[in-house]
């Protein structure tokens, strides 16, 4: 099971693995015995992630690699110093490696012959920059052996993947938000002039009624630390510390906050405005907002950039004028997303999209088509073909029959007048 010593080897390998957002409440979860396991790693979300785990989880079986690993910065692991350690670990680690590197590599074949075949089906061409992109974090040039550059090239992928994370998740929100103000207005061209001052009514209601919530402290200030060990710990707030509340929300025990657990404590706030049984509340807004919060948070507080909280900076920021004095918190909605330029051009992209698609949908009905009058012909002229094969059957048939013999008639069969002609063909005798 790994500890935050050894997530610095992607981000410090990953001063992340234990980081990743996960929206559940772990100020409601007890801190985990001594004699238990500690909880496993949320999964990365990175493509390569399996792969990713197994590497670091048999480096650290290395002793040398290991305690190389612990003496080590992150700086210097960024910049690929660890990588050259490679070097220096066991047989039965290296051969393992390779054996890893090798399964990742059929795998991404495996993968992207899977989506060439896919886009083939649908007539579309492959974007085989994307494709190769999908094979940084490894040299697939030698696709055999787990090399140092291997290793260098996994950091280096897992530390920019997991740094740009957030920015993505921004950005897929981004177009949610845009997508769902589109559908929106769509609808409304779909009503009448009555029937779209009704929507128009009812959505400016959803949204007054949404606005109208408590005021929200600021994320990570005295005030909203301390509601949580009044309400969550079910402490005094005039007795709030800040080591012990540290340790108490600390929920594995490693001595850090990281991502996850920082996000857990924001939890009481974001029920301040956001209800799952409320038309009005989008919980998608509601992730959005608790990672914004987590953000800001990290900002002030993780001053060595390791995306992770030690004890040290917590007390350290808990002594700063901003957690006593903190400025007002604005809210999503107060802090739109998009503007009406972006939603602009991105409806012309929508509708560029759907032009294309329907492009696309014209030529394969019309490739489909002429299958189908293709398919006809052969078909038309596999049924002439059968015919004619049959037709020299039957004359072939009619060639190799034997030929009729007359058969004699017997006395009962001739007539009466036929007597006399029949005793004039019959030869004399003499």
């Amino acid at each position: 099971m790994w500890r935050p010593s050894h997530c610095c080897l992607i981000l410090a390998l990953w001063a992340c693995l234990d980081a990743l957002p996960v929206a559940v409440d772990k100020t409601k979860v007890s801190p985990p015995a001594e004699s238990q396991d500690p909880p496993e790693n949320a999964d990365t979300g990175l493509h390569y992630d399996r792969y990713l785990r197994e590497v670091i989880d048999f480096l650290e079986k290395d002793p040398h690699f290991r305690e190389k690993l612990h003496n080590t910065d992150m700086e210097d692991i960024k910049q690929g110093k660890l990588a050259k350690e490679l070097d220096f670990v066991s047989h039965n680690v290296r051969t393992k490696l390779d054996e890893l590197k090798r399964q990742e590599v059929n795998r991404l074949r495996t993968l992207i012959k899977a989506k060439q075949d896919l886009n083939g089906e649908k007539g579309m061409t492959m974007d085989h920059q994307a494709l190769l992109k999908q094979f940084e974090h490894l040299n697939h040039m030698n696709p055999h052996t787990f090399e140092v550059e291997d290793l260098d090239r996994l950091i280096k992928s897992a530390t920019n993947d997991l740094e740009n994370f957030d920015k993505e998740r921004h950005e897929e929100f981004k177009r949610y938000e845009m997508m769902k103000e589109h559908e929106r207005r769509e609808h409304l061209k779909t009503l009448d002039e009555e029937g779209r001052k009704k929507e128009e009514e009812h959505y400016e209601e959803m949204k007054k009624k949404h606005a109208d919530h408590p005021k929200l402290n600021h994320p990570g200030s005295q005030d909203q630390l301390k509601e949580v060990w009044e309400e969550s710990d079910g402490l005094d707030p005039n007795d709030f510390d800040p080591k012990t509340f540290f340790n108490l929300h600390d929920t594995n025990g490693d001595g850090y906050f990281d991502e996850q657990e920082l996000e857990a404590l924001f939890t009481k706030e974001l029920e301040k405005i956001y209800d799952p049984a409320q038309e009005e509340d989008d919980m998608v807004e509601m992730e959005e907002e608790r990672l914004r919060m987590r953000e800001h948070v990290m900002n002030e507080v993780d001053t060595n950039k390791d995306r992770l909280v030690s004890l040290e900076e917590f007390i350290t920021a808990t002594n700063k004028k901003e957690f006593l004095e903190p400025d007002e918190w604005e809210t999503l909605d107060q802090n739109p997303v998009y503007t009406e330029e972006e939603l602009r051009e991105f409806e012309q992209h929508l509708a560029q999209e759907e032009q294309d698609l329907n492009l696309r949908t014209n030529d394969l009905q019309k490739q489909r088509e002429e299958l189908e009058r293709q398919q006809d012909q052969l078909n038309a002229q596999k049924m002439e073909l059968q015919q004619a094969v049959q037709h020299m059957e039957r004359l072939k048939a009619q060639k190799t029959e034997p030929p009729v013999q007359p058969k004699a008639l017997s006395a009962m069969e001739i007539l009466p007048g036929d007597a006399q002609q029949l005793s004039r063909d019959l030869p004399a005798h003499s």
